[in-house]
């Protein structure tokens, strides 16, 4: 998947139970998707998906007031994504991908079948305008509030 593509849509089920479809965001909002690997890895990449979580929450309402909404997407169940979320006191959904197609198509897969760290900025008109690949975790949340500035 390239910048400026057509973003492919997507049903999944949500924390919260509900289903998520992407095209129902067209010419309402930007979409701001966060994958990344699982919940709950052992050492460093755990550690990763906490800081990026912590990064992404301080910037979340900011975030909105940009005319976007904002999912993280995992290979996670919904019933560990919403452990995930309680746990955490995180402010927006969690999306679960138990069949990779979602996060494969977006993010593509690591050598373990897990979504590789990406986040992709898709707007209104369903183009997607940014992919951060290369991601600092603890500032991440101020580079998509940055990003979203500049495409409104």
């Amino acid at each position: 998947m390239e910048e400026g593509e057509k973003a492919p849509n997507f049903e999944l089920n949500a924390d919260d139970g509900s289903l998520i479809c992407l095209d129902s965001f067209k010419e309402k909002k930007n979409i701001v998707l966060c994958f990344y690997p699982k919940n709950h890895l052992f050492a460093c990449p755990s550690k990763k998906v906490f800081k990026m979580a912590k990064s992404v929450i301080s910037a979340h309402q900011e975030i909105l007031s940009t005319d976007s909404v904002l999912f993280a997407i995992s290979i996670d169940t919904v019933e560990a994504q919403k452990r995930f979320v309680d746990e955490y006191n995180i402010p927006y959904r969690h999306l679960s991908d138990p069949t990779k197609g979602t996060c494969k198509n977006y993010a593509s897969l690591n050598i373990v079948g897990l979504a590789k760290r990406s986040t992709c900025i898709v707007d209104k008109k369903g183009i997607i305008r940014k992919i951060f690949r290369n991601i600092d975790v603890e500032n991440h949340g101020k580079e998509i509030l940055e990003f979203l500035k500049q495409l409104n």
